[in-house]
């Protein structure tokens, strides 16, 4: 418990986490039926609050979002941090002959930049489950505090698609912050602590 919030963390399904499944099928949908079903369990839990705060980065902020999108009531405040903000904004962050190698061989792979010596390995499947989701025309649901991060380096979740889903947010406590150097993943100890101070001075705002 920090600043008198109870936190609940979890990794999705098919990711490198301890969930279950492979990596290889991991889909936004999975994202979003995942959060969902651990919000219902966490309804169950004796310390549950609502309306709660949600943050999640890149798929976990689009899964975020799309929940705030859907249930505005229910949440305080909303941290999309790098987040994917339509699939289609999201695919250009490969380049042509990658899409094309990635559907005409059914599988895209690249090493993991966060986990040295895994290698990422996903279906097309997931290129064609993303594009249907677009969190640009729903957001005038978002009405709550929004902070949104993203790495000047970000090469996924560019931070010019940060900008327009900002720029398109209504709420009047609405916050973007630019961390200098920083690719898409947050790994470097002076990227984390600018990262917490945000976060920090954010949480006593809301």
């Amino acid at each position: 418990m920090a600043n008198s919030y109870s936190v609940v963390k979890f990794d999705s399904t098919h990711t490198f986490g301890e969930s279950d499944g492979r990596y290889e099928d991991v889909t936004a949908t999975n994202y979003i039926t995942d959060l969902e079903d651990v919000i219902g369990w966490a309804e169950k839990q004796e310390w549950f609050q609502a309306p709660f705060v949600l943050v999640g980065h890149s798929l976990g902020g689009l899964s975020s979002a799309c929940y705030a999108e859907k249930y505005p009531q229910r949440v305080k405040a909303l941290a999309p941090i790098s987040t994917v903000v339509s699939g289609s904004l999201y695919l250009t962050s490969y380049s042509d002959e990658e899409r094309g190698a990635w559907q005409e061989t059914g599988f895209y792979q690249k090493p993991s930049k966060s986990r040295p010596g895994l290698m990422k390995r996903v279906k097309w499947q997931f290129a064609e489950d993303v594009l249907k989701y677009d969190l640009l025309p729903d957001s005038r649901q978002l009405n709550m505090p929004v902070l949104m991060v993203v790495g000047s380096q970000d090469k996924t979740t560019f931070p010019e698609h940060q900008q327009i889903l900002f720029d398109r947010i209504p709420s009047p406590k609405k916050e973007l912050y630019i961390i200098k150097e920083s690719p898409h993943t947050f790994s470097e100890p002076e990227h984390l602590a600018e990262l917490r101070s945000i976060f920090h001075d954010w949480i006593k705002r809301i």
